[in-house]
């Protein structure tokens, strides 16, 4: 089964939310809401490609998705729905707006103009400041081909703009997905 315009995809692991944590074996339910984007499994597994695709992403690569791909929500009358992107049973329709990087033979690769900012740790200075993370500063972790060419490579110390943050949790790593022009310079 392939399709003219999108990707076929599963979530990983079968699940379309991650919200169970295993602890000495036992599985114990973190979040019930179905609601709550955050544990919403935002992997997909490609099942085929599209049509026409002449790109790198082959069957079997994963793909980091919009957390609205897998995402359950209750119509005004209160009926369970899946989003657009359902096709049947745990099969999903995928374009190419709708996910951000995929991995290809164990390594991430940006899709289009979106890459991937590690945070840093907040630095001590004189004047005390709030969170843990050093606020609009972060290393590339995945750049993608515009970046490349600009001269900002991967482990390069950025800043970026206020607000552009979108948290994921890639092998088990907290990142912030960005576009290219959130990218302010390089320190």
């Amino acid at each position: 089964m392939r399709s003219p315009f999108y990707f076929i995809v599963t979530p990983l692991n079968e699940k379309r939310y991650n919200n169970t944590i295993d602890y000495e074996g036992v599985n114990f339910i973190s979040n019930t809401s179905q609601e709550n984007f955050k544990s919403t499994n935002r992997m997909g597994v490609v099942v085929s490609t599209p049509v026409n695709y002449t790109g790198d992403i082959v069957k079997g690569d994963i793909l980091v998705v919009h957390h609205n791909v897998f995402k359950i929500y209750y119509d005004m009358r209160g009926r369970q729905k899946s989003g657009r992107s359902f096709l049947k049973d745990n099969t999903f329709l995928v374009d190419e707006t709708q996910f951000y990087a995929y991995n290809h033979n164990g390594e991430w690769r940006c899709h289009s103009n979106n890459c991937f900012v590690k945070p840093i740790d907040k630095k001590e200075y004189f004047i005390e400041k709030p969170g843990t993370e050093e606020a609009l500063v972060g290393r590339m972790r995945y750049n993608n081909k515009e970046l490349d060419k600009l001269g900002v490579h991967n482990g390069a110390l950025i800043c970026f703009e206020p607000e552009s943050e979108y948290e994921f949790q890639i092998d088990g790593e907290k990142l912030y997905r960005m576009y290219t022009r959130n990218i302010t310079m390089t320190l």
